[in-house]
């Protein structure tokens, strides 16, 4: 165990935000903190780092381990370039190596025992130097700053130049090349696109250290953690497996709860009929049994209702005016800013009822798009043609649609007068406001608040086709949920630009990919996405082979270039397989061990060992568990070589 929070108390006034949170994390060990916006999972990181005194509880760090921690926001103020602020954590290893240089010079004209204690010096200075991978510092920093997406041409940027998502991206960088012992993550997804992310996840799967991060990225969860922590009304659950497994196992735990406190209500409820109508009858006897009922009632442990379960709310959407069959059109459309080219020459059809996703790293000219198409951006070349009665509904990031001054009560009020109180309550409870929370004034609310005021805006407009821009930026779980299945259930047509995968997945009909200044069309969701991309990846490397095998005296033979990267390529997945053997033949070696000393336990107890039949079925479980693990050892021993 690397790191243990032990009944950790947290109020801010009368606001309970944590009570007696307590869970553990082990060496290596992936886990989530999970949790609806407000749940106190970023409070509960600055405790743990100590940013925040607990009101009680304790957090302990095994001895000797170390700690880094990534906040949501950064506010980097250095006058050092981009690649000069990474390469600066590798500041100890490149001292050492100017050491060692150094020594090499000096050795050159010393002698005797001053040589001596050089080379004694100089052993220890490069035993160390290797042990800590120091002849790979430099591809280390080149690969983050590649990964986290910071492009060749961008690394002299200044960083006190940078906007807030580059300096989170610089911070996160330094972070894993600092190689704590236990990483803290509060959204580090937020700011990168998706090469970034699925970067991202290799590493920290691959990362020989412990791991916990608050995220709502549910499709990043999924592929990186083994186990969940929830924060849910302050109190704290554990769940093991990745997010779905928590997500299956927490709607059939609440089932039960539920189903537990309706049983014990229909009892009581029963109980007190049956004591009011012996009481009725007015007789000694009847009385008395009355009384006996009712001391039995008091003695019962009144089970807690379980929280609401918001996500049970759902909205529907239907359009009061249906559009024709083709709903876009866009021919030869182009856009450029300067000398900076965009896109250019996208062609672009979408009919009713698609929900297409349009996909692409940062800075392809993804939000461009789409304002083109909302005649928000003039596009320089190209035409765009909407269908008959197609009416846009357009969502964008920064909530221009939002009037600061009013409530999230009236803002639904005043765009749709003809809907009663209950029905506009219903619909803001539908995305999380509840309460007093309807009165709240706009210019009160978080980002991700704001940003649900207003699909809940867009979800009650006449629009028949929805052009949405990031909406699952700062919702949290429940919250996309709900979006996404009214996407589901919604007759009309969209368009929207995501980066959240698991989003897409659960919506999308068709992705366009916006890469190489083109659009390339896939129709189905993200995983049909990957395998096809993938697909066409591995055709693209075979396609030069295969025409020169066929055409040998006129095809020219793959570059050196080629055949260097897919050389790289192959030995990436030669060893991206071995890891993952590796982590197999570990996993089986360590359910084996287990199962050896639960056995061991059994055969201590006395009904096992004086049941014969039972003490041979397990000793020859014991000899089997054996021979398979001096096999695994093997097995292990040269994979791990």
């Amino acid at each position: 165990m690397i790191l243990s929070c032990n009944r950790i108390s947290k109020a801010f006034g009368t606001d309970q935000v944590l009570s007696e949170v307590s869970f553990h994390i082990e060496d290596q060990e992936k886990a989530a903190i999970v949790g609806i916006n407000g749940a106190g999972k970023s409070t509960l990181l600055k405790i743990i780092v100590g940013q925040l005194a607990a009101d009680q509880g304790d957090v302990v760090l095994s001895k000797g381990k170390t700690m880094g921690y990534l906040a949501q926001h950064q506010d980097l103020d250095s006058s050092r370039s981009i690649y000069e602020e990474l390469k600066e954590v590798k500041r100890p290893l490149i001292d050492m190596e100017q050491q060692i240089r150094s020594l090499e010079l000096q050795m050159k004209n010393a002698s005797g025992q001053e040589l001596e204690q050089m080379l004694t010096t100089y052993d220890r200075l490069n035993h160390a130097f290797e042990l800590a991978n120091g002849y790979a510092w430099q591809s280390e920093v080149m690969g983050v700053l590649k990964g986290l997406g910071f492009r060749e041409d961008e690394q002299d940027k200044v960083v006190s130049t940078l906007s807030g998502g580059q300096k989170t991206r610089v911070s996160l960088g330094k972070l894993l090349l600092s190689k704590p012992d236990i990483i803290l993550l509060d959204e580090p997804t937020n700011h990168l696109d998706m090469e970034s992310i699925s970067w991202l996840e290799t590493y920290l799967l691959n990362y020989n250290g412990a791991v916990a991060i608050v995220a709502h990225d549910r499709y990043f969860l999924n592929r990186v953690v083994g186990k969940v922590v929830e924060l849910e009304q302050g109190r704290c659950s554990v769940y093991l497996g990745d997010y779905t497994a928590y997500s299956e196992k927490k709607a059939m735990v609440r089932a039960a709860q539920m189903k537990a406190w309706l049983n014990q209500q229909q009892e009581i409820k029963h109980q007190e009929e049956v004591i009011a109508k012996l009481k009725s009858f007015n007789r000694e006897k009847s009385i008395k049994r009355a009384e006996s009922r009712e001391k039995m009632l008091a003695k019962i442990d009144v089970l807690e209702k379980p929280a609401e379960i918001h996500d049970e709310m759902r909205i529907r959407l239907e359009p009061n005016i249906t559009s024709g069959n083709d709903v876009l059109s866009v021919r030869d459309l182009g856009k450029s800013f300067g000398e900076h080219i965009l896109f250019s020459h996208l062609d672009m059809d979408i009919r009713r009822g698609e929900r297409v996703a349009l996909i692409g790293n940062n800075g392809t000219g993804k939000t461009t798009l789409l304002k083109i198409i909302n005649r928000m951006t003039p596009a320089d070349t190209g035409a765009i043609t909407l269908g008959a009665k197609v009416h846009i509904g357009y969502y964008d990031q920064e909530h221009h649609v939002l009037h600061m001054e009013k409530t999230a009560f009236e803002e639904i009020q005043d765009a749709y007068p003809n809907l009663a109180n209950t029905q506009i309550r219903n619909i803001l409870a539908a995305f999380l406001f509840t309460g007093d929370d309807v009165f709240k004034r706009i210019s009160d609310l978080s980002g991700g608040e704001r940003g649900r005021v207003s699909l809940a805006k867009l979800m009650l407009s006449e629009a028949n086709f929805l052009i949405l821009d990031e909406p699952t930026n700062h919702l949290d779980i429940t919250s996309k949920e709900i979006l996404e299945h009214a996407l589901q259930s919604y007759t009309g047509t969209v368009l929207y630009v995501s980066h959240d995968r698991y989003f897409i997945n659960q919506t999308a009909t068709r992705i366009l990919d916006l890469t190489g200044q083109t659009l390339v069309n896939y129709i189905g969701n993200y995983d049909y996405y990957l395998e096809k991309k993938s697909q066409r990846a591995e055709t693209a490397l075979r396609t030069p082979a295969s025409a020169a095998d066929g055409k040998a005296e006129d095809a020219p033979a793959m570059s050196e270039v080629k055949q260097n990267w897919k050389a790289q390529k192959e030995e990436q997945a030669r060893v991206r397989k071995r890891q993952n053997d590796l982590k197999k033949t570990e996993d089986e070696i360590q359910r084996l061990e287990s199962r050896d000393s639960s056995i061991d336990e059994q055969l201590q107890q006395e009904e096992v060992y004086t049941d014969v039949e039972k003490l041979l079925e397990l000793n020859r479980e014991k000899e089997d568990i054996r021979l398979k693990l001096d096999a695994l050892y093997q097995q292990w021993e040269e994979l791990a070589e």
